[in-house]
């Protein structure tokens, strides 16, 4: 109990050494390892890098917020168990929401009782399947030096921000530290927001992907919403499970997109009430899932902004968004 409480205060003096903006959907973030850290979750990161152990099998699901995190929870959880859980009618999907089959490494490990979780963890099924936000450079050794593959999905910054800015207020819509969405947008180009900068985020795993394609597989939520089947396929390929021409004649495909799709999760009782995480709200998971929708809330002025940022960020990477719509 006594090192549990020193630890504690260590980290607790590292923190107030962090520097602290005013977050979005939490009151802090800490500039913590170069990424902006909600003070939600700082502990828990803190836990994650220091004692979870990756397996050779493991599968990491990253992302940015808010850029097709619960989609692609869903389709990665659906591939890799489908011979589990061949029937649609019985499928865990139907019954709880793709946070809670694919947990995420930043909040496992928040709170006490390290141990208790690294045994649970261990005795997981295999191949167990984790989300994060974390930024790459921000994993765990053991993430980046087993075998395990890490699928990342990034979306449009213009949709993104959207989306972000407004799931921040339905989560904590009496907050004294609301934002304007112009000056949500300023510190979304500064950076300052929850796993942000997202261009870093972005680039970190961009980068991976080109450098170790076995390890990394680099997805736009714009490609898989329009060619699903297709990326779907792709997902399988790396993970090293491809569906067979069996499979796909019966029309395993199909079903795991249609059981994954926007439509089908939103209107999922299990995902119109209740709560995950620390007391979220399953039902502000699924708000449009469209593409472009951010045209319905930008001004010239604000597109200019972002647009100028984009260009500027990620200018020579070789990655890109469009935004002429």
């Amino acid at each position: 109990m006594a090192s549990t409480e020193g630890m504690q205060a260590y980290e607790e003096d590292n923190l107030l050494s962090l520097p602290k903006q005013k977050g979005w959907a939490v009151q802090h973030l800490y500039l913590f390892q170069h990424f902006w850290c909600p003070s939600t979750h700082i502990q828990g990161v803190i836990n994650f890098q220091k004692h979870f152990q990756a397996k050779d099998s493991d599968v990491i699901v990253a992302s940015f917020p808010k850029s097709g995190t619960t989609w692609l929870k869903a389709l990665t959880f659906a591939i890799l168990n489908r011979q589990r859980f061949s029937s649609s009618h019985n499928h865990p999907l139907l019954t709880s929401n793709s946070h809670e089959l694919v947990p995420s490494l930043d909040f496992i490990f928040h709170g006490d009782n390290i141990h208790d979780k690294l045994s649970h963890l261990s005795n997981m099924t295999e191949p167990r399947v984790f989300g994060t936000h974390l930024p790459f450079p921000s994993l765990p050794k053991s993430i980046k030096e087993s075998s395990c593959k890490i699928v990342y999905i990034c979306r449009n910054p213009f949709d993104t921000f959207v989306s972000f800015w407004i799931f921040a207020n339905k989560i904590n819509p009496h907050s004294l530290h609301q934002l304007t969405m112009e000056e949500a947008l300023e510190n979304f180009c500064k950076g300052i927001v929850g796993f942000g900068p997202i261009w870093d985020n972005m680039l970190g795993y961009w980068k991976e992907s080109i450098a170790t394609p076995n390890k990394v597989l680099f997805l736009k939520y714009e490609e898989l919403k329009e060619e699903a089947n297709f990326y779907l396929k792709r997902v399988a390929e790396f993970l090293d499970c491809p569906f067979t021409e069996e499979e796909e004649s019966n029309g395993v495909t199909e079903n795991i997109i249609k059981l994954c799709s926007f439509e089908i999760m939103k209107n999922l009782e299990v995902n119109k009430s209740g709560t995950f995480s620390r007391n979220m709200e399953k039902k502000y998971l699924f708000r449009k899932g469209e593409i472009g929708d951010w045209v319905n809330y930008f001004s010239p002025a604000m597109k200019e902004k972002l647009s100028k940022i984009i260009e500027e960020k990620l200018s020579g990477s070789g990655l890109s968004f469009e935004t002429c719509l």
